[in-house]
């Protein structure tokens, strides 16, 4: 039984959704960085060095590649195991899909999450579809979880009319 449909513009998250998403991971991010600054911090003290503090604080360039990988370790660790879902998705109810319909595999999530990092890749929602860079350059979808499963549930039952049970 083969469910995966291409995703249709019906079930496509909207630009507030979207906008609410980032909002949400860009609040949960911040709580997720300060949670690993005191955990370093504490660990710091417990050590009785602070060698890698001194180290992120040592130069611009630093802490803005520690802050990187702080948002690229989040987006791949809830989207790969909340399964699409980030906190800003799961509040909203929606999920990211590939074009197929399915669960992105890890390389897609990893690929999604890098190109969060191209520079004006926010403005990318501009434009009249409100779709990122990052969803394009992945081939994904960010859809609302109850639309979307609706849509594939009709279409799996128009599919089954007339066909004899196996």
């Amino acid at each position: 039984m083969n469910r995966n449909k291409h995703v249709s513009q019906d079930v496509l998250a909207t630009k507030g959704l979207r906008f609410a998403n980032f909002i949400i991971d860009y609040i949960a991010i911040i709580a997720f960085s300060t949670v690993i600054g005191i955990v370093i911090g504490i660990i710091s003290g417990l050590v009785g060095s602070f060698a890698f503090l001194d180290f992120l604080e040592s130069n611009v360039i630093v802490e803005y590649l520690f802050g990187y990988l702080i948002w690229l370790v989040y987006y791949l660790s809830f989207e790969f195991f909340l399964k699409g879902r980030s906190i800003g998705k799961w509040i909203t109810k929606t999920k990211v899909v590939t074009h197929d319909g399915l669960e992105p595999s890890f390389e897609t999530i990893l690929v999604r999450s890098l190109c969060r990092f191209i520079p004006f890749e926010q403005f990318s929602f501009l434009g009249t579809d409100g779709k990122g860079w990052h969803d394009s350059i992945s081939k994904t979808y960010v859809v609302e979880v109850k639309k979307f499963e609706e849509k594939i549930e009709t279409e799996f039952e128009l599919d089954q009319i007339g066909k004899l049970p196996e």
